[in-house]
């Protein structure tokens, strides 16, 4: 499509050229059919038409702004009072409660994201993820424009019962508009998010997530029916957590043994343990480049990935620490039999 076919639009628009701005407007939808956008075509040819039946369908896989998200089977460990919260808006939902619009806030890698997840999967409902580089543009006006588009895409569903729309990190669109480092465009493009929470279907399950809820603008955060803290982890919360992971871990990495004991305590001697995301994946390249020949060796790895005040392994300083001779053994390759003389020696 060239400019002329825009210029042409608004000429013949203004002329009140009826036959020459359909005509124009034919011409731009053969350009999208020849360049497979098949939807928009559609779209424009329905327009024009006596009758309006095209209405896009957010189930297709032509979308603009969204994109359907696999849902998660297995288990997701949360501390309990989140998990209260999770299962208050499943039963919410599935009640028709009147409230569809949720906030989940908290630091990365503390279950916002899978936790949307589970939600779909039990409510049995399809999850679809706002795509954020299509949506957010340089050109001045557009993202404002693209976020209408957006919830106009949202709004189309044909069946509003049946999905989740998931603002993934929604502080990308969503800044507080009166700060004074913000970009006038970005408060545009927060004022649009605003207008199309406002306007959202009630049927219609919205879950937006955030690491920035502090920089969040105020008048957005009012438009969520319930905003849900993912930072309330106790170090007992994340040692059960880490307990959880292990375990499912070691069904995948079957040369691994189980020493639950060792494990709980090396994570007690963390200063601060990591949130689960973190978690997770510094035990499983603990497992992942462990030796296969030695059970025990991603726990010696796993201590020297997250103790390394103590990388020399002194044999006095992991007994302190109230490690048994067999655990030391398991951590240093020594022997119990010259762990315990060393020690008396």
């Amino acid at each position: 499509m060239k400019k002329k076919n825009i210029l042409n639009l608004i000429k013949y628009h203004a002329e009140k050229n009826d036959v020459a701005f359909r005509n124009e407007a034919y011409e731009i939808a053969k350009y999208f059919d020849n360049t497979n956008d098949y939807q928009l075509s559609e779209y424009i040819m329905a327009l024009l038409s006596d009758t309006n039946t095209f209405i896009p369908q957010i189930e297709g896989s032509d979308n603009v702004f969204v994109k359907k998200m696999d849902i998660s089977s297995g288990p997701l460990p949360l501390p309990e009072i989140i998990k209260d919260d999770i299962l208050g808006i499943i039963n919410a939902v599935g009640h028709n409660a009147g409230v569809n619009k949720f906030l989940f806030q908290g630091p990365p890698g503390t279950g916002k994201t899978e936790s949307a997840k589970q939600i779909a999967r039990i409510l049995e409902r399809e999850l679809f993820i706002v795509d954020f580089d299509s949506l957010i543009d340089s050109k001045l006006g557009q993202t404002s424009k693209n976020i209408s588009l957006l919830f106009d895409e949202i709004s189309s569903v044909s069946n509003p019962n049946k999905v989740i729309i998931l603002f993934d990190e929604i502080d990308a669109i969503a800044i507080d508009r009166i700060n004074s480092n913000d970009l006038r465009e970005m408060g545009r493009a927060t004022s649009s998010v605003l207008k199309g929470l406002d306007s959202l279907n009630d049927k219609i399950v919205l879950i937006a997530t955030t690491n920035l809820y502090n920089s969040f603008d105020k008048a957005l955060t009012r438009r969520f029916d319930v905003v849900i803290d993912f930072s309330r982890y106790t170090q007992k919360d994340l040692v059960d957590i880490g307990e959880a992971i292990l375990n499912e871990l070691l069904f995948k990495f079957r040369f691994a043994g189980r020493n639950m004991r060792l494990f709980k305590k090396i994570l007690g001697f963390m200063d601060v343990i990591p949130y689960p995301g973190e978690l997770k994946n510094l035990i499983k390249s603990s497992l992942a480049f462990s030796d296969p020949s030695n059970e025990y060796d991603y726990l010696k790895k796993l201590y020297l990935n997250t103790c390394r005040d103590n990388i020399n392994m002194d044999l006095k300083s992991l007994q302190d620490k109230g490690l048994t001779l067999r655990e030391i053994e398991i951590l240093t390759g020594v022997s119990k039999s010259q762990v315990s003389r060393e020690l008396k020696e």
